[in-house]
């Protein structure tokens, strides 16, 4: 396949950017599309020219790092699918592709595609910790939790902390995100005793940094691990609890 490129080239965060053409030919259809970034950048080393920069760790989609805008979607046309297990067989032999950062006010780029993210880990911060016994697992048996509680926790904690939903969101929310990650702890009875403070110190962290959520659904749509919005209305209804529950205690 031989395809053209449109790459956001920024060298820093305070610094101007633009998009750059480049050629990207004789690409297997079976390269994913970090590898296709590989070759154009083995290409821009071998004529001295600076590589294009982007994050990636595991390449399996489950770190969350690769996140990209690939013709204005995060992640790419595929759903349910990460950057990283973007194949270019998706494309057309002759296509154009624009290749963008993250954009949301809370991800500034620090270089070319690769944005800061650490909101995201303020948010896990203010979530603090679960009250647990250390030492040797006890045994599976011992805590009895229904198959459909079981099976909601784990569908939030697929969450890669990638930052699709913000990016995609006209809001810039963090809604889905932050309900997920308070969602998987919330469900299960390991995070119970902790519940509704933490469910107030992620949601006054999420609201400082991100904007408010209007229920666009572009979250859902481009979220690779299809977390569903569901986990946001789950959420709102932890914090009205959470809420009152201050509230009620304040008073006494």
């Amino acid at each position: 396949m031989n395809l053209t490129l449109h790459v956001w080239r920024q060298k820093a965060g305070e610094s101007d950017g633009r998009f750059v053409e480049y050629a990207a030919n004789n690409i297997s259809p079976d390269a994913s599309f970090l590898e296709m970034l590989d070759i154009v950048n083995e290409h821009l080393i071998e004529k001295q020219e600076d590589p294009i920069q982007f994050e990636h760790d595991c390449r399996e989609g489950i770190c969350g790092s690769c996140g990209m805008m690939i013709n204005g979607i995060a992640h790419g046309p595929l759903s349910g699918t990460a950057t990283c297990q973007l194949h270019m067989r998706h494309f057309e032999d002759g296509d154009a592709i624009w290749v963008e950062p993250w954009r949301a006010r809370s991800f500034p780029v620090i270089k070319d595609l690769i944005v800061d993210r650490s909101p995201l880990d303020k948010i896990i911060q203010a979530g603090g910790f679960i009250t647990i016994n250390t030492g040797s697992a006890p045994e599976a048996n011992t805590i009895p939790i229904p198959k459909v509680i079981q099976e909601n926790a784990m569908d939030a904690a697929e969450c890669i902390e990638c930052g699709a939903c913000v990016a995609q969101c006209p809001n810039g929310a963090a809604q889905l995100f932050t309900a997920a990650k308070i969602s998987h702890l919330g469900l299960l009875p390991q995070g119970q005793p902790e519940r509704y403070q933490r469910v107030l110190k992620m949601v006054e962290v999420m609201e400082e940094h991100f904007g408010s959520c209007t229920m666009y659904g572009e979250c859902e749509a481009v979220c690779p691990k299809e977390i569903s919005v569901d986990f946001i209305a789950r959420m709102n209804r932890d914090y009205i609890v959470a809420r009152f529950k201050k509230g009620r205690l304040a008073s006494h």
